[in-house]
């Protein structure tokens, strides 16, 4: 892996985590995700990427994520961090591929509501290209988040394969 790479492999790490980086060990970077391995702090792997786009101002830590928890038997497992604190009242929305997907939700992240869902999304997403989550912000104003779809297939493997060694 070129220094290039590894360069913005570490920056997107600090971008979006808050613990140190050290314990996260970044397996590839596929086109805009990132795929790491977590094992020995989280007991996880996952791929992951930063908005392409929002409505948001500045960098608010928002990112997609798909995570693997092997010990627990959890795989494909989506979280979505938006780039601002949702209305309790909003719904949340995520479209890819021309299919949209009603997220379950917190103040600043979703999920999909069971394991059938997060394989429709990662579907959805291998013909997809950006996928999008839509909801009302705390404020009223409304929350939009794209993400580039490009290497989020050769991402969410790479991180699956790592959990399995």
């Amino acid at each position: 892996m070129s220094m290039k790479w590894r360069i913005m492999g570490a920056i997107l790490a600090v971008s979006i985590f808050s613990a140190p980086v050290f314990a996260r060990e970044l397996t590839g970077i596929f086109g805009d995700w990132g795929a790491f391995d977590d094992r020995d702090d989280s007991g996880r792997c996952f791929a992951m990427a930063k908005p392409a786009k929002t409505n948001a101002p500045g960098d608010n830590g928002a990112f997609f994520s798909v995570g693997f928890w092997p010990k627990d038997r959890v795989y494909h497992q989506i979280q979505v961090r938006f780039s601002r604190e949702r209305s309790t009242n909003a719904g949340v929305i995520l479209s890819a591929g021309g299919r949209s997907f009603r997220l379950t939700a917190g103040r600043l992240n979703g999920w999909a509501k069971d394991r059938k869902m997060d394989i429709a999304i990662i579907s959805a997403m291998r013909s997809a290209n950006s996928i999008s989550v839509e909801a009302v912000g705390r404020d009223g104003r409304p929350i939009v988040d794209v993400y580039r779809v490009k290497g989020s297939a050769s991402a969410i493997d790479s991180a699956l394969l790592a959990c399995r060694d």
